[in-house]
This record gives structure tokens, sequence and C-alpha cells, in this order.
């Protein structure tokens, strides 16, 4: 695919805390989460419903501010960002699949893919030419041109991972990704980014309680209760043997 090479860079969260605050009830998402995401890594977080899965996810992506503690991308370090400066990281260093799709319903799937370089300025042709082979390269040839209103959740969520990786991000956020989906479907998407994992370098995040996506990492995070309970890493390829 077009596009230039970006150099891959180290993933950190120091003592990491976030606590909400509603009608003077203080809930500790986060308590003083360590972590290291190297390029490359194909993980999965898992836990129980309020172990801060999801708001860990956010807050390393830069979408929600911690209470206390430092995130670094490489060496920028991105709790000090400002809000600008945070959508600039987002666009051209970040990929993000959330489990509600986000896609733009009024848009075609072509369209939504580009949408990501319009923003950064890329060139109609270049867009054009870049969101066609990304789609064929999802298995969406034949629905290029068909609105998500008029897709299935498995072919949403390809529009989606397509739109996340297009840009060559150096990490792909993915929250929840196959809750939505059957389990064909959702083990033809984890296919297709432990394939883009393997051949491109990416390194992918899962936030999940899919069994099947924490079978399939190669490294599986634990939270509980706001820290982490267990890091474990795999030896096992995230992509499976060829004939298997």
């Amino acid at each position: 695919m077009p596009g230039q090479e970006k150099p891959l860079a180290t993933l950190r969260a120091e003592q990491l805390s976030k606590t909400y605050a509603v009608h003077q009830v203080e809930t500790h998402a986060l308590r003083g989460v360590d972590l290291l995401i190297e390029p490359g890594e194909f993980t999965a977080i898992s836990g129980p419903s309020g172990s801060g899965k999801t708001t860990l996810l956010n807050l390393l992506g830069g979408l929600d501010s911690p209470s206390s503690g430092r995130v670094f991308l490489g060496e920028v370090e991105v709790t000090k960002l400002s809000q600008g400066e945070l959508s600039r990281l987002r666009l051209h260093r970040l990929g993000f699949v959330f489990q509600s799709y986000n896609l733009i319903p009024v848009l075609s799937a072509i369209e939504n893919v580009e949408y990501v370089m319009l923003l950064q300025g890329v060139a109609e042709k270049e867009r054009r030419e870049r969101a066609e082979t990304i789609l064929f390269e999802v298995g969406l040839q034949e629905l290029i041109h068909q609105r998500p209103p008029l897709m299935s959740g498995g072919q949403q969520q390809r529009v989606a991972v397509a739109r996340a990786i297009v840009s060559n991000p150096e990490l792909v956020m993915a929250d929840e990704p196959t809750a939505n989906l059957d389990s064909k479907t959702a083990a033809g998407l984890l296919d297709l980014m432990a394939r883009l994992n393997a051949e491109r370098g990416i390194t992918f995040l899962f936030s999940t309680h899919d069994p099947n996506v924490m079978a399939r990492a190669r490294r599986l995070i634990q939270l509980h209760d706001g820290r982490i309970a267990r890091d474990e890493k795999k030896a096992c390829p995230a992509s499976k043997p060829p004939g298997t």
C-alpha cells in the first residue's frame, strides 16, 4: 500500500490512575498502572466489567486524561499535550477500532476510509488509490460504494479496520472489536488483524471479553479492580499456521 512508513515507537504508561466522581461518589477505575507495549505486539487487555479495560485504552490513546500518571508514545509525553496536539497525534500516529464502528452513515465505505486521509491533507488521487487498496485487502472490493447502514456488522467492522490502518499507524487500539459479531465473522476479523500485524508490523492493543481474542493474542494483560493482576507473554504466533 502506498504511504510512507513511520518509525515504530514504544507505548509506555507510568503510575496511571483514573478516578471518576459522580454525585460526590468516587470510583477508582485505574490505580497506578505501569505498562510497556513494544512495537509489533499483538496484545489483549481483559478483565471483568468495571476492571478498567476501556478506561486504560482511552487513556493510552489520548481519548481521556488521567487523574495522575503519565503516558508516552516514543519520546512524546501524551499526557502533556494540548487538545490540538492530541488530535494531531491521534490523526497521524494512531488508529482506532470501536465496538460501535463509529462510521459516518451518509458516506460510502471508501469515503469513510478516505476521510482520515482527507483530514491529513492527502491528495485526492492518492486517497482514492490507498482506500481502494486497503478495502480490497480486507475483502470488501464488492462493497466499496456501499453505505454502512446497508452493510452487516462484520462488513462495517472491516471498514473500521481499513480506516484505522490506511495511514500506516504505529499502533491500532481496538475496544471490544468482536463484541457485536458472530463467531465466524469475529474469527475472520481476528485473522485479518493478525495478518496485518505479522506482515506490516502494526502494533495491536485490544480491550476484550472475548476468549477467542485472548487466545489469539501473543500477550494477555488481565485487569482486576483497576490494577494489573496478570501479564503473560505467550510463545504462540498471533496468526494461524497454514492449513489450519
